[in-house]
Formats: C-alpha cells, sequence, structure tokens
C-alpha cells in the first residue's frame, strides 16, 4: 500500500515505480473544480486523470481548505491578517462558500483509506460536515483567535485584485495573489455523503476545529 501526500502532479512516476500490485491513497485538492484553473488545479487534474486511466486500485482524495496543521497558512494567515484589518474588504461581501475541513480528520481520511477494500481507481472528496460563507468564516476565525469582530463589507473582484498588489509589498502583512481573490467568489460547499460511507468518518465542526487550533495560544488582539 502506497500513500502519497506529495503534489497530484507526481502521480504518474509513483504509478510507475510501485509494485504492480500496490494499493494508492494519493492525496488530492478540490483545486481541481476551480473556474480559474493555476500550476495548482491542472497538477492535480492530470494526476487524477493519469491514475483513474491506470485502472489500479486506491483512491485519490480530494481535502477542501485545511486548516489546523502546524505552519498551515489558511487559518492561521487570516487570523494574523485580522489582526492588522479591523475592517475586512471581501469581494461581494464574502457570499461564496467554503467548507474548511481540519487536518486531524484529514489524516484520519487517510488511515481510513488504508483499510478500505478498493477494487479499482476511485476519487473522493472529503470536506468539513457543513458549507460556511467566506465572511462567517472570517468572523468565526476572529472570534477564536481572540480578536475583534471585524466589519466587513463587499467590493468588486477587480478592485480588490488591483489592490492586493501593493498590500503584499508591505513588511509584515501576509501576502495574498489577485488569484485567491478570484477563487473567494467561487462557492466551494461540496456533500460529504459518499466520503462518510465510503471511508465512515464524521469530520468535526468549523467551530470544534477552531477551538481547539486556538485554545493552548494566547489571543492576538
Amino acid at each position: 500500500r502506497v500513500v502519497s501526500c506529495a503534489h497530484g502532479r507526481h502521480v504518474p512516476a509513483i504509478l510507475a515505480a510501485a509494485p504492480a500490485d500496490a494499493t494508492f491513497v494519493f492525496l488530492g485538492s478540490t483545486r481541481k473544480y476551480t473556474a480559474w484553473p493555476d500550476a495548482h488545479g491542472r497538477g492535480v487534474l492530470a494526476g487524477e486523470a493519469a491514475f483513474l486511466a491506470s485502472g489500479r486500485p486506491g483512491v485519490m482524495l480530494h481535502p477542501t481548505m485545511i486548516y489546523g496543521a502546524q505552519g498551515e497558512d489558511n487559518v492561521q494567515r487570516l487570523a494574523a491578517l485580522l489582526r492588522f484589518l479591523p475592517v475586512v474588504p471581501l469581494p461581494e461581501g464574502g457570499r461564496a462558500l467554503v467548507q474548511p475541513i481540519h487536518q486531524d480528520d484529514v489524516t484520519h481520511c487517510l488511515r481510513r483509506a488504508l483499510d478500505t477494500p478498493w477494487r479499482g481507481p476511485a476519487a473522493l472528496v472529503i470536506a468539513g460536515p457543513a458549507a460556511v460563507s467566506y465572511a462567517d468564516f472570517v468572523r468565526t476565525v476572529s472570534r477564536h483567535a481572540g480578536l475583534k469582530r471585524p466589519w466587513i463589507f463587499g467590493l468588486p473582484s477587480a478592485m480588490l485584485r488591483l489592490a492586493v498588489r501593493p498590500i503584499g509589498l508591505l513588511p509584515g502583512l501576509p501576502k495574498i495573489t489577485p488569484d485567491e481573490i478570484r477563487r473567494l467568489t467561487e462557492d466551494k460547499a461540496f456533500d460529504t455523503g459518499p466520503m462518510r460511507a465510503r471511508l465512515g468518518w464524521e469530520p468535526r465542526s468549523l467551530e470544534q476545529g477552531l477551538a481547539g487550533l486556538f485554545e493552548a495560544r494566547t489571543p492576538l488582539g
């Protein structure tokens, strides 16, 4: 059994190097669903296509936004940014949906996938239990990080993509790319029924995950 958490673009090389009777668990990304694919998303798509075409048993797990791991730059980068931005401009007011998954749940899904008898190649989205608007996601992160409730207002995506270029040059502020702003306008909501049915795992809620992430830390505010 071969488990790979490397980027999906490495799947063909892993398939070629593995024993003929190997079963695989690959880690992809829901970035593959974006309407604006970048090198990351295209690599995941290419890796998934190679795996599905191989006919070899196993699964490629496609997680949504992962948070909670040491050094991750999703929730923790957002919390750092909120220290400096009591006012948060979001494209279209942050109405688009996100469905983050905690790193521990990703690990459990990998382990469950190892114990699953796959008859051929499969692909499976793994996500948190419920989608929330990005605006609510920002407010929830701010609350658990011990910060004041931010004031969120909407701006056109094109305006924000122009604005983040000079902001990224300021020292001490996390970098945000124009492509990230564009993807904030996409809904990233997924049915977790297949994940629960195939892997038998119930992911923790965003509230539970953030509480565990920040409870041992000094409030940022």
